[in-house]
């Protein structure tokens, strides 16, 4: 999910962070409900801004415009590099804005996008990270913002810095750190306004879509459990998810969800297809923060991806089995 502005400032950052005391147990609940407010504020405050995602020499920057009124959340999301592409969300609207085919995708489901940051309320967090407070404030776009050290408790997850704004509680900057403190990615804020200042930016699409093609995703609930599939849990992640979701016009993919509050692990079940499967294809990938396992089992293709460690993703999807049900 992240990365990184100045490189030398945030790996000592990091160092600092692992070697912090760690809080008692009355200080991890108020960390933990000061993640709560950094999530809160993602969703309840009117903010714009630029931010950018680095992860190795991949940098690519966003423009967000997010603002409350009395119909609930309106954010525009604005992809600066590459090709061009909106995201335009009221509440769990979401349009998905592709001019250079000029199609809208329609869907509805709940997503949170940076400064979200927490995978559902997160409740289960601190039972899996060490919650660490730094004492080294630092300045990110102009604003001076808290370190929030997330130390996992094993290594089924990475770590997490998080810089959270001292007055708004909004998070300016978030990354993720493997355990041997090397920054794996980075999202941060460039430039960013607040309340009054940001309530006069546009929302509202960059293009005249009235002439566009509207094609309507339709997710559909299921249970994967129940067709067959055994899908181990690492320890501390919950399915939060299950989704039957397009693949193509004439085939869908069923999707399910793990997550331990911050990380998530998507796990992907349609059918084979030798056209587009190889046998050669399957097997792992490892960039940066984010894992990759794919395999045959039977007549399906499984694809496991998530920010996780490797080694997590590998035995996740190494025992995941599907049993044909009894007729």
């Amino acid at each position: 999910m992240l990365l990184m502005l100045a490189w030398p400032v945030v790996a000592t950052s990091a160092t600092n962070g692992a070697d912090a005391t760690v809080t008692d147990n009355n200080d991890t609940s108020a960390q933990a409900g000061l993640l709560l407010k950094m999530q809160a504020a993602a969703r309840e405050l009117d903010y714009a801004g630029i931010y950018t995602y680095q992860q190795g020499v991949v940098m690519i920057s966003s423009r967000v415009v997010h603002l409350v009124d009395g119909t609930g959340e309106r954010e525009r999301i604005e992809i600066l590099d590459g090709a061009p592409r909106e995201y335009i969300r009221h509440n769990d609207t979401i349009l998905t804005l592709l001019p250079e085919r000029k199609v809208v995708i329609k869907e509805t489901r709940t997503v949170d996008r940076f400064p979200a940051f927490l995978v559902g309320e997160g409740k289960q967090i601190a039972e899996h990270y060490d919650m660490v407070v730094t004492g080294l404030p630092e300045r990110v776009a102009g604003r001076d913002c808290e370190p929030l050290v997330l130390k996992p408790r094993d290594e089924h997850r990475y770590g997490h810095i998080l810089c959270i704004d001292t007055d708004s509680h909004l998070l300016l900057k978030a990354q993720t750190v493997s355990a041997s403190n090397e920054i794996i990615d980075q999202v941060a804020f460039s430039n960013l306004v607040m309340g009054e200042d940001a309530a006069a930016a546009q929302v509202n699409a960059s293009w005249d879509t009235s002439e566009w093609t509207e094609v309507e995703a339709h997710l559909n609930s299921v249970n994967l459990f129940d067709m067959g599939w055994r899908i181990p849990q690492p320890p501390g992640f919950d399915v939060i998810a299950q989704v039957s979701r397009p693949l193509r016009a004439d085939a869908r993919v069923n999707h399910l969800v793990l997550s331990d509050g911050l990380a998530a692990i998507s796990i992907f079940v349609e059918p084979f297809d030798p056209d587009r499967h190889s046998m050669s294809g399957q097997g792992g990938i490892h960039k940066a923060g984010l894992s990759v396992f794919r395999k045959r089992i039977g007549d399906f293709w499984l694809t496991a991806l998530g920010q996780v460690p490797a080694e997590t993703l590998r035995d996740l999807a190494g025992r995941i089995e599907y049993v044909p049900l009894a007729r």
